[in-house]
């Protein structure tokens, strides 16, 4: 879950190496783990703070959580909550350079006012693809998995940032065979949380979803994810999902339409 602002201006010495943010953050505290560390822009006043404490509080909940899934320790993060694309509200995204502990352990997250569940989904969506291991970042299974990790530990909080029902208006376009070489296109992130969710509808456990997306790498796809929880071939995976999404009596309305 990305924003757009790739800067490489450098940082202030000392300071992390954020990969947009330029003003001087303060330091709200470090999680008692010693694993999350977390920043504020301070001129986003009282709310901002707010949506800083909130997160450091839930830091290392929102750790475990991601351990749990990945199956795998993470490393030590950094996280500052600012105004990401002039936001407040959680809709300028979140963001970080590289998609494993060294490179991508500064992250960046938009300030939610009031909604500090936002600010929590944003960062699980980035630290869930630092625990990738640099193998998915940057294509559609990638983005998909991340999502669905964001929505795990928060109550679905980002519901807005639904992507199921590009897909269904695009007509179902088949990325389960496939996988789209981009983070950034809607319908193929879509049909991903639609599988997903019909996957753990199906009894299937987000972590072995996880665990396989991350064994495969970039260039797999949810059809072998399908053949190896199920022991189906993979062949099936497609007509079966198509089957069920077909079947649903109010269509694909929301990334979770399974349930």
């Amino acid at each position: 879950m990305s924003h757009p602002l790739r800067s490489r201006r450098r940082p202030a010495v000392g300071a992390p190496a954020w990969p947009s943010f330029r003003g001087v953050a303060q330091q709200v505290g470090t999680s008692p783990s010693g694993r999350v560390t977390v920043y504020v822009d301070p001129n986003l006043g009282a709310p901002g703070l707010e949506n800083g404490r909130s997160l450091l509080a839930d830091a290392d909940r929102i750790v475990a959580a991601n351990d749990a899934v990945f199956g795998v320790a993470g490393g030590a993060v950094e996280v500052v909550v600012f105004a990401l694309g002039g936001a407040t509200d959680g809709t300028g995204g979140a963001d970080h350079m590289g998609c494993d502990y060294q490179t991508g352990a500064a992250i960046e997250v938009d300030a939610s006012f009031g909604a500090p569940e936002r600010v929590a989904a944003l960062f699980e969506a980035e630290l869930s693809e630092c625990s990738m291991g640099g193998n998915l970042c940057g294509v559609s299974t990638g983005e998909a998995l991340s999502r669905r990790c964001a929505a795990s530990v928060s109550n679905d909080a980002l519901a807005d940032f639904a992507t199921a029902p590009d897909w269904a208006g695009a007509g179902m376009p088949n990325y389960v065979d496939k996988t789209y070489p981009s983070d950034q296109d809607g319908a193929s992130i879509g049909c991903g949380m639609a599988f997903i969710s019909w996957l753990v509808g199906k009894g299937a456990a987000l972590a072995d979803i996880a665990r396989e997306l991350v064994g495969l790498g970039a260039k797999g796809t949810f059809a072998e994810v399908f053949a190896s929880i199920t022991g189906q071939p993979k062949s099936q995976a497609w007509p079966q999902f198509q089957a069920a999404v077909r079947a649903l009596p109010g269509g694909v309305t929301n990334d979770a339409p399974f349930g």
